[in-house]
């Protein structure tokens, strides 16, 4: 096993060459649905790589949807396809499973082998089905997206270990590979790679993970290394929010990418110009979010380049004299620099006091809040096609269901924890609602995510 590790350990950067896989970027009206277990549920990648869309292509509006369930193992997910996934019209759909095929306590069953090689066996009979219902919609655009991995070698905990879970997920997710591969589906890979990001840490400390809860689930930096690894295998790396270059000797602009520059002064001792970009910085959250996790998104910045590769708005000023200058934006203050710090760029999207930055700031809020409201209705699935269906009262959403599930939540967790959502989302006119709470957000988003010109000053500091 340690050979294995060392192994995995040394490969670390070809790992990270599945990026020279490009799956096509979404474009304008695309409808995105993200399919997926409790990973895809609960979980934030989607919600982040929505984010940078909206904050880096202001007027190229995408939907993305949550199509996750906690606990489907693809069985399930076949049983919910059509009235789920494919209800809502998407362009493009994004399909990730096998954490729950690969099985938990089963694994210490006497037969644990045979019992799970038969499981397995039939996950990739019910996969055949869902692989034949996609190949029957040519007009949707298909991504299997390898699984974020099972941590079998993190020490923070002794439990949840189940011997060889490991084993036979790497070997889903080869099928999986191969099958996409047959046919000509985008492939987005999480497990390789996050893999190899365990190890690498863990090397450092051993109590590291990238699903530090229960060694399933990842915390919010491991989601944003899901959308940075999403992210960079659609080949938007290296699409800078803005790029700019400025002599202030003689007032020219050598470079202005992604950027309009206009109206450039310059006195003896400060420089000033018009500055509108065609994107915002990515707004990085300090927060821990979502129920259980202890993480915050930030923390993923220490794990992968993404600040180098997909947040990088540049200001580059040659010709200062030396000394200390102040940058100004729309005559309020932001931070200062040396001039050889301007001469050898600042990067403006690391300074959250910056207009832009703020602009950008309500933006992930507001996606925040339209991630909440979404989480209610995943719930309500969760509450229809993991218990409801088996008692023969799918979508009933009568007193009879919300007397069974108050019956059966006296000993079901899983039951339990979905109860009180169930009680106001089994209403049609409340799910509804909720709907257009989320079309309001979405509308806002779209209307407050458009750059505005700004006035930048470069003057000497006092």
């Amino acid at each position: 096993m340690k050979k294995i590790f060392t192994i995995l350990l040394i490969n670390l950067a070809a790992c990270f060459s599945i990026y020279a896989q490009t799956v096509a970027p979404f474009k304008a009206g695309d409808r995105v649905a993200f399919v997926g277990n409790s990973i895809t549920d609960g979980g934030h990648y989607h919600s982040y790589i929505w984010l940078y869309y909206m904050t880096h292509f202001p007027n190229m509006r995408i939907t993305c949807f949550n199509v996750g369930i906690g606990g489907d193992a693809i069985g399930q997910i076949n049983t919910r396809f059509d009235d789920d996934a494919l209800s809502k019209n998407p362009t493009v759909l994004t399909l990730t499973w096998g954490m729950n095929d690969t099985g938990y306590f089963e694994w210490y069953r006497a037969d644990a082998q045979d019992f799970m090689d038969k499981r397995i066996g039939d996950s990739y009979k019910t996969y055949a089905l869902v692989e034949d219902k996609l190949k029957q919609r040519p007009e949707i655009r298909k991504i299997i997206i390898l699984g974020s991995p099972y941590d079998e070698t993190t020490k923070f905990t002794t439990k949840n270990i189940y011997p060889k879970k490991t084993a036979l997920f790497s070997k889903v997710i080869d099928f999986q590979q191969d099958a996409a591969k047959k046919n000509n589906w985008g492939i987005v890979d999480f497990y390789h790679p996050m893999t190899a990001i365990n190890l690498r840490e863990q090397a450092k400390d051993t109590t590291f993970s990238l699903a530090p809860n229960d060694r399933v689930h990842p915390d919010n930096d491991g989601h944003l290394v899901m959308a940075y690894l999403f992210l960079k295998t659609q080949g938007l790396d290296n699409k800078a929010v803005a790029d700019i270059a400025i002599n202030a000797e003689s007032k020219k602009v050598t470079k202005s990418v992604n950027c309009r520059i206009s109206n450039v002064m310059a006195s003896a001792d400060s420089l000033s110009f018009n500055y509108l970009a065609n994107s915002l910085p990515y707004p990085i959250d300090t927060i821990p979010r979502s129920w259980g996790n202890k993480k915050k998104q930030a923390d993923a910045l220490k794990l992968v380049p993404f600040t180098k590769e997909f947040n990088q708005e540049i200001l580059t000023v040659k010709g200062l004299k030396a000394g200390n200058y102040n940058l100004m934006i729309d005559g309020e203050r932001i931070a200062t620099y040396a001039a050889q710090n301007f001469s050898d760029g600042v990067n403006m999207a690391e300074l959250t006091r910056t207009p832009q930055y703020q602009q950008a700031i309500q933006i992930r809020e507001l996606n925040e809040e339209r991630w909440e409201i979404e989480r209610r209705l995943r719930m309500y699935m969760w509450m229809e096609y993991d218990f409801l269906k088996g008692k023969n009262m799918l979508y009933k959403d009568n007193n009879a269901a919300m007397d069974t599930i108050s019956k059966y939540a006296v000993k079901d967790v899983f039951v339990n924890g979905n109860k009180d959502n169930y009680t106001r989302a089994r209403y049609k006119s409340v799910r509804e609602t909720w709907q257009k709470e989320m079309n309001v957000i979405i509308d806002e988003i779209y209307a407050i995510n458009k750059p505005q010109t700004h006035r930048i000053t470069i003057a000497a500091a006092k």
